[in-house]
């Protein structure tokens, strides 16, 4: 473990609400967390952590009742989260970037005995169906009062609430590669090791640098990145979205000498040809969420002279699996250029043939499976394809399953196809990846409509598709079609879909701005 763990490595032991309870009262009046030019002290923390807590505890729900968040990037977010894992209490976080009627969906299949939510997002349907649910509300926002009960939702109904498992868990939602989105509840000692493999590849102490925080709270690598800094005492900064000058100003005024980062987010900060000086501070550039093609890798080492050292994992593992450290990148980072990296200590990795299942010898393709000890005495297999070589580096060959990484977000085809589908005028689709400079690629839908239908605009599917899926769900364009092209065996032919993609027909650009530029590791 590099230097200046020493705190980190004695707190490795301890359970995380009691290191959380201890970190966050410790920082007294000094500043935490940087957020729009402006510092959150560590009393305004604890005044958010204790007002979640109080009315919680006055409205009478038990330990055991489920408690949804609709998380969004803000310091209020950040203090609930972390005050939830600090007194022990399970919660399921719900996406903020979907539609109003989807976080209602959310709600009611959650059944939540609470529900926590920023100003912003208490709109008409999530208060109708939290009130369907009997869910007590409590808002949060920057402006006095931080933490209230929503005058809706002051009261408990009679509905069931769900119940929690006995030990406390966060209900993580991954992106879904083999099926639909699922919820994943880590176990406290579960996400604990994913907060120490987030410290072990950001190095550092209390005295530091800010840690700089911008992956989605949603998913497991912005998790934890917040938690792993409370939990080493360090200040951070924090960015609601990744804006490529933002994350530069971050860097240069705090001068940082590690940050991590979206496969995406490389892309994006060589496209905008930032000027080497403002990246003087760095010393490597930690990453994951997605495989980094070498190209792109080589080009931002060569720009800047910051060695890029990436990672590997997933939210059923709790973090990474496979990573590169600095003494490992000084000894192979220049022969080894597409590998992520050798297996996390406590980690065994092997390779299987897809159909048997049997384990491969070095250097053959298959699908990449972890035992991770602490999560599962198993083998847990992924959907992604890769190889071993004979000084153990794995290197991530890409997608068994044809999900599409969306600059860290994976979306299943079969999801955007099924949503299609539900618009009275769409007799069949298909959703392919197609490539896109700055997110890696993006989805590509063509539609096949019923013979009697009003043909819909693209707009109009795209609405449609908005108020049912995540934003980077959402194809870049749609083409209408009078028949799907077809194999012999009547599939629709995905080649022949991609085949019909012209860059100039959508707006890739603009597809940037609706994904949201995170990750779900």
């Amino acid at each position: 473990m590099c230097a200046g763990h020493n705190s980190e490595a004695a707190d490795s032991a301890e359970e995380l609400a009691a290191v959380l309870h201890r970190r966050v009262r410790a920082y007294g009046s000094a500043p935490v967390i940087e957020f729009g030019g402006k510092w959150l002290r560590g009393d305004d923390l604890t005044g958010y952590v204790d007002g979640v807590d109080s009315l919680i505890g006055a409205a009478g729900v038990s330990e055991r009742d489920e408690i949804g968040l609709v998380v969004r990037n803000r310091p209020q977010h950040a203090a609930a989260i972390v005050g939830l894992l600090a007194r022990r209490r399970s919660f399921s976080q719900i996406y903020a970037f979907q539609s109003p009627a989807a976080i209602a969906a959310d709600i009611e299949a959650l059944r939540p005995g609470v529900v926590i939510a920023d100003r912003d997002d208490w709109t008409a349907p999530v208060i109708a169906a939290a009130a369907r649910v009997g869910s007590i509300g409590i808002t949060l926002q920057s402006a006095a009062p931080h933490v209230a009960l929503l005058p809706e939702l002051s009261t408990r109904g009679e509905g069931r609430y769900a119940q929690v498992p006995d030990q406390p868990a966060i209900g993580v939602l991954t992106s879904g590669t083999t099926g639909p989105p699922k919820r994943i509840n880590l176990p406290t000692p579960v996400l604990q090791r994913a907060v120490l493999s987030a410290m072990t590849l950001s190095p550092g102490n209390a005295d530091a640098a800010p840690e700089l925080v911008f992956w989605p709270f949603a998913g497991i690598g912005g998790i934890a990145q917040l938690v792993g800094a409370i939990h080493s005492g360090k200040r951070l900064v924090l960015l609601e979205k990744f804006q490529v000058d933002d994350w530069v100003s971050a860097i240069k005024r705090y001068q940082m000498p590690h940050v991590g980062v979206q496969p995406a987010v490389v892309r994006m900060v060589v496209e905008a040809k930032v000027p080497r000086g403002d990246l003087a501070s760095l010393k490597f550039l930690f990453g994951g969420s997605g495989p980094l093609e070498p190209k792109t890798r080589q080009s931002f080492e060569n720009t800047y002279g910051v060695p890029v050292l990436w990672a590997y994992g997933a939210t059923e593992f709790a973090g990474t699996v496979v990573a590169w450290t600095p003494a490992l990148y000084e000894e192979f980072g220049h022969t080894k250029p597409s590998a992520s990296g050798r297996p996390t200590a406590g980690t065994e990795v092997r390779v299987v043939d897809v159909s048997t299942g049997a384990q491969l010898p070095d250097g053959q393709q298959g699908l990449l499976e972890a035992r991770v000890t602490l999560v599962s005495p198993d083998w847990i297999r992924t959907t992604d394809l890769a190889s071993i070589d004979a000084d153990g580096f794995v290197t991530v060959h890409g997608r068994a399953d044809g999900a599409i990484n969306r600059g860290g977000f994976k979306v299943l085809p079969e999801t955007v196809v099924n949503a299609l589908l539900c618009h009275p005028a769409v007799r069949d689709a298909a959703v392919v990846a197609v490539p896109d400079p700055r997110l890696g690629e993006i989805p590509f839908a063509a539609a096949e409509l019923h013979a009697a239908a009003a043909a819909p605009g693209v707009e109009e599917l795209k609405t449609h598709l908005r108020q049912r899926l995540p934003a980077h769900h959402i194809p870049v364009d749609i083409r209408i079609v009078e028949r799907l092209p077809r194999t012999p065996s009547l599939k629709v032919s995905l080649r022949d879909v991609k085949a019909m993609y012209r860059p100039d027909s959508g707006t890739p650009s603009q597809s940037a701005s609706h994904a949201p530029t995170g990750g779900n590791t």
